[in-house]
């Protein structure tokens, strides 16, 4: 058993099975580990459950919150959870000034309180080490609600991927694989090269109400409404559309509605349909993300009134600091 975060104390707030795995991890690299949102039952031999978040949170080095976030609220999310799980001004007041606090994507508020309270905010899920893998089982998941949901075969179907991200690349590669034809329509000229490149038809966001009326399947990956009425009223009466973007989506789904058309908002899909696949890329990329971030920290404790460089690898872009 690794013993390289031995000492170091992990307060891990909500998640699903993703966290389970996770947990199991630091726990084996000799962390103490101390969950809120699970049952005992559930979380590994050698974690600690705690029965409120700011029991968690005492004392805690590293505080790790689930890859989607919270509420606009503060509502942790937490599938195991009976009772309701909250980030609050008050806990975070009170923990220390070198506390790590990792999260996929925060929230304003969350960000404004690192600013106030300095403790060191770490936004993960735009890493490309965590999205880019994270991107294989969206893909896997959109194409598997695709299938559920068409009186077609994916195999010459008329696919539309709107975004060209890390999600839209990998998408784009799996659909062409089973014989789909493949618009990706994206503002960027690079992406658009890419997306040329992977034998995909090209096009503009300018194209959409055109590409919509003979499209058989539309994926968007972007996080504005792009997929509006005056889009959709264009659209075949037989699509389906997935909203793979965070939540709200980039599709007016009243319209949709209203239009007739099936449209599905499907966020956070690696949890949902390989969490544990998805767990394993957590286990393997956060304890590294910790170990490199507690020493850069305690290297700037250190060294930091003396001028002592941190080096070019560390993550400082990616750290909101106090």
């Amino acid at each position: 058993m690794s013993s390289v975060l031995s000492g170091i104390k992990i307060a891990v707030l909500g998640g699903d099975d993703r966290e389970l795995i996770l947990i199991s991890e630091l726990v084996k690299m000799g962390a103490t580990v101390v969950v809120a949102g699970f049952p005992r039952e559930k979380i590994s031999h050698g974690a600690f459950a705690a029965s409120a978040v700011d029991k968690a949170c005492k004392g805690a080095e590293v505080i790790i919150l689930p890859l989607p976030g919270t509420s606009a609220n503060g509502v942790i999310r937490a599938v195991y959870s009976e009772e309701e799980l909250r980030l609050t001004e008050e806990v975070m007041s009170g923990i220390s000034k070198d506390t790590l606090v990792i999260i996929g994507s925060a929230r304003q508020y969350l960000k404004k309180w690192a600013d106030i309270y300095g403790f060191n905010l770490l936004e993960i899920g735009e890493m490309d080490e965590i999205a880019i893998l994270n991107s294989i089982p969206t893909a896997e998941g959109a194409i598997q609600i695709a299938m559920e949901e068409s009186r077609i075969t994916i195999h010459g179907s008329k696919s539309c991927i709107v975004g060209f991200g890390r999600i839209g690349v990998t998408l784009a590669r799996c659909l062409g694989a089973l014989g789909s034809n493949v618009t990706v329509v994206a503002r960027d000229e690079g992406q658009l090269a890419r997306a040329y490149e992977m034998g995909c038809k090209r096009a503009s966001f300018a194209d959409l109400p055109g590409i919509v009326s003979y499209s058989d399947i539309v994926f968007n990956t972007v996080p504005h409404m792009v997929l509006d009425r005056e889009v959709l009223k264009h659209a075949n009466p037989e699509i389906i559309i997935i909203d793979l973007a965070a939540q709200p989506g980039g599709t007016d789904f009243e319209a949709a509605n209203a239009f007739g058309l099936k449209a599905i908002l499907a966020p956070g899909l690696p949890g949902k349909v390989a969490p544990v696949t998805a767990g394993r890329i957590l286990a393997s990329v956060v304890p590294r993300i910790i170990i490199k971030e507690l020493s850069r920290m305690n290297k700037e404790l250190l060294f930091g009134k003396q001028g002592g460089a941190v080096g070019a690898g560390d993550t400082r872009s990616a750290v909101a600091r106090g």
